[in-house]
Formats: structure tokens, C-alpha cells, sequence
């Protein structure tokens, strides 16, 4: 019987970016299937397939100046756009504080904008707008617990303080030149 060997997958934790703690001791960090299942969804994304709010991300890296593109979910607020880093200071964040600048690609468009970082004071009102209708559901509050540590009643400055772990930044529409 001929017996190939399977590869096997292994899944290190980034020692360098292990999460951050809240004030209640709660790490967030990315969890293990989320950079298995981003390929797929970029993949998706990029031949045009519809996946709710998510679009494609484009930032030049920080340290290579090489493009570097990740799948987000993107909100909309009072015809204002807006991204939050659901796990923390990630490398998306990082890369788009210091290009300042990003490529959207949603549905095969492409549109540049520029990125305006939010304090946490800013952001709590946009997060609390956007996640109450999915803190009161169950499958919603499951899902944005991987990342939030919020209750359906949770008060402004529950968000205010969710909004210092997780950077917010509003995307304007670049002009032309």
C-alpha cells in the first residue's frame, strides 16, 4: 500500500503581538482560524463575490514598502466609512497609521482614500451605533466577542474604553490631483 505523507499545518502564536489585556484581565488576540479562512475570503473578494461589508484593504508595509492587502469589514455611519481593528494593534493597523493612505477594492472597484486615525472618544459613538443592533443578538454578540468585550447595555464609557484597545480610523475618498 502506498502511503503518501500529509504535510501538517503548524499554527505558531506571533510572540511579538500576542493581544492585548483590558482592564478586566480579557486578551484579545487574532484568533487561529482567522488567517486560515482570510485567503479564502480575499480570494472571494477579489473575483467580485459580495460578502456583506467586507472589502479589500491595500496599504503599502511599513518596512518594505511592498502592498499588503487583508480582507475588512467596513461600517458606514452617516455616509462616513469606517474600519476598526477587531483584534488590536495589528499589522494592518501599524501599516496604515505610517502610509496614511490605502487602496479600497470592493466588488472588483478600486478607490483610493486617505485615513484619518480616531481618538477613542470619536469612536465610541461610531461603535456604539454600529455593533447595538448585534449586541442584542446571539449570534452577533458571539461574534464580536472575539474581539469586544461589550454587553447590550454597555454604557459610553464601555466604549470609549473598547475603542483604546481597538483603533478606529474614518477612510475619505482621495482627490484627484
Amino acid at each position: 500500500m502506498n502511503t503518501k505523507s500529509i504535510p501538517s499545518v503548524k499554527i505558531e502564536r506571533n510572540e511579538a503581538n500576542p493581544g492585548k489585556t483590558n482592564e478586566k484581565g480579557k486578551t484579545h488576540g487574532v484568533p487561529f482560524f482567522i488567517p486560515l479562512f482570510n485567503p479564502i475570503v480575499k480570494s472571494l473578494l477579489r473575483i467580485g463575490v459580495h460578502l456583506g461589508p467586507m472589502t479589500l484593504l491595500t496599504v503599502r508595509g511599513r518596512k518594505t514598502g511592498k502592498p499588503r492587502t487583508t480582507p475588512m469589514g467596513m461600517f458606514e455611519r452617516d455616509g462616513r466609512r469606517y474600519l476598526f481593528a477587531t483584534f488590536g494593534d495589528v499589522n494592518w493597523v501599524r501599516n496604515l497609521r505610517a502610509a496614511g493612505e490605502a487602496i479600497l477594492t470592493h466588488s472588483r472597484r478600486k478607490e483610493a482614500v486617505v485615513a484619518i486615525e480616531l481618538t477613542p472618544e470619536e469612536a465610541a459613538p461610531i461603535l456604539r451605533d454600529v455593533f447595538a443592533p448585534y449586541l442584542g443578538s446571539r449570534m452577533g454578540a458571539s461574534f464580536l466577542r472575539m474581539g469586544y468585550d461589550l454587553a447590550p447595555n454597555a454604557s459610553m464609557d464601555d466604549f470609549i474604553n473598547e475603542a483604546r484597545n481597538h483603533p478606529g480610523f474614518e477612510l475619505r475618498k482621495t482627490l484627484p490631483a
